[in-house]
């Protein structure tokens, strides 16, 4: 579910206040990853700002320490004619305000020794707080966030270095087999949907990211009723209230983004070969299935635990790696988002066995959507799903970002609660009519990328 957000942390400083604030957070992280494994699951507390964005609150008391994610649907969904503009927009967010440059800002958080961070997906774009809960440190920290929020100002210089940025990892990515074989997976897969477009953008589109551009971006989606603040750590119910009215004072209201529109079923199969000089072949095959609150969710998670979502012990790993040497990585995912995520199988092998390879992975498929899986093996994806469940929640990290998706996606508030229930509740008709429904073997796009530096140059 998680995605990981990318931390800024200022230099080293050399106030005292500065080291001990962030030694005194570097404990109660520890403290955090030693003391709570055995948590029950987190009673969630739900409210709405008077400028209207949801708020969502775990109160954990026996740990000093304090965690905020404002979750906005602003994510490359929402680029438009312009690639991009989502992840460029969310990048330059912590480099200017009145009165302040990035340097400023991030020796700010720094005094207080705290983490701030932001990050642009598909669907949503975040924005980060870790703080220690004494008030001395997270009133001023809650304080700059909220300036930054609602008075980023796009400086020409970050513009002209987000474009540079951006320049170089799109040349970097166009090296890379397995990033060019996603960026054709979803090209292919969504054709003239929002989630076709690549959330780091095209060249081509590099000039239209633009000071104006950012700015209409952001005061366009960066609005309180676009947002969803989850909050978990050393707070009580008002003093979490204070602390999201303030966080987003500086925020119009303004407008939620408009609905996706529906992801269209694929009406017949794909198949697209790109050459590159590697010598591992690079496959993807797959389709958009899944949404985050599909009636099917479970069905399909638990079963695709046995087909290729087990690491080691699944069938195409099975089949593919251990009974044929094929490839040391065969794998497959559903990724559940707001519109029909995709599911995917992959693998990398040696070009001249990419065809084999292949056909062994439509053949495992086939075969699991014609038979799924058997009591033992649904046993097993179980036992292994909701035992380690808890380790999922064994921070307050873990769980902001969980409280989080919760709420952006308007998932039930019992949703962690029942999670062990429901994968339990999966029996082997749900997961066998369940893929006979939604994955269809026949319409899929295959991509395959590279291998043509193998030993037959196939």
């Amino acid at each position: 579910m998680t995605s990981a957000i990318n931390v800024r942390r200022a230099g080293h400083g050399a106030a005292t206040m500065t080291t001990t604030a962030m030694q005194r957070l570097a404990l109660a992280v520890i403290l955090s990853l030693l003391g709570t494994a055995a948590r029950a699951i987190p009673l969630i507390q739900t409210w709405t700002t008077s400028n209207g964005a949801r708020v969502l609150l775990v109160s954990t008391p026996d740990l000093p320490i304090v965690d905020v994610r404002v979750a906005f649907d602003a994510g490359a969904a929402r680029d438009d004619a312009t690639p991009g503009l989502a992840k460029f927009t969310n990048g330059l967010l912590f480099d200017g305000i009145a009165g302040m440059d990035a340097q400023a800002i991030a020796s700010g958080f720094e005094r207080l020794g705290a983490e701030y961070g932001a990050m642009a997906e598909r669907d949503m774009a975040v924005v980060s707080l870790r703080s220690l809960a004494d008030r001395p440190l997270l009133d001023p920290a809650v304080d700059l966030l909220a300036r930054v929020l609602a008075g980023a100002q796009f400086p020409e210089t970050a513009v002209a270095r987000g474009r540079r940025t951006l320049e170089v990892a799109l040349a970097q990515e166009r090296e890379q087999p397995g990033e060019i074989a996603s960026r054709a997976f979803y090209q292919a897969a969504y054709r003239s949907h929002p989630y076709a477009s690549w959330p780091d953008g095209e060249p081509e589109a590099l000039p239209l990211l633009t000071h104006d551009a950012a700015e209409a971006f952001y005061r366009r989606y960066y609005v309180a009723r676009n947002a969803v603040v989850a909050v978990v750590g050393d707070l009580d119910r008002p003093a979490a209230q204070a602390l999201a009215e303030h966080l987003l004072a500086g925020l119009p209201a303004g407008e939620p983004a408009a609905a996706l529109p529906a992801v269209l079923p694929l009406a017949q199969a794909g198949n697209e070969r790109i050459h590159h000089p590697s010598a591992q072949a690079h496959i993807l095959l797959g389709a958009p299935v899944l949404t985050r609150d599909d009636p099917d969710y479970f069905p399909l998670v638990v079963g695709n635990h046995v087909l290729g979502g087990s690491a080691l012990v699944s069938r195409i790993s099975n089949v593919i790696r251990e009974q044929r040497g094929l490839a040391y990585s065969a794998y497959s995912y559903f990724v559940p988002m707001r519109a029909a995520g995709p599911f995917v199988m992959g693998l990398q092998t040696r070009g001249d066995q990419a065809g084999e390879a292949t056909a062994l992975l439509r053949q495992t498929l086939d075969e699991f959507v014609t038979e799924g899986p058997t009591a033992a093996e649904l046993e097993a994806a179980k036992r292994n799903l909701t035992g380690g469940f808890p380790l999922r929640l064994d921070s307050n990290k873990d769980i902001v970002e969980y409280l989080a998706m919760l709420g952006f996606y308007r998932l039930p508030l019992d949703w962690l609660d029942r999670y062990v229930e429901r994968v339990n509740a999966v029996t082997v008709e749900q997961v066998s009519d369940a893929f006979e429904r939604r994955v269809n073997p026949e319409q899929m796009v295959l991509i395959r990328v590279g291998g043509d530096a193998g030993p037959a140059g196939q």
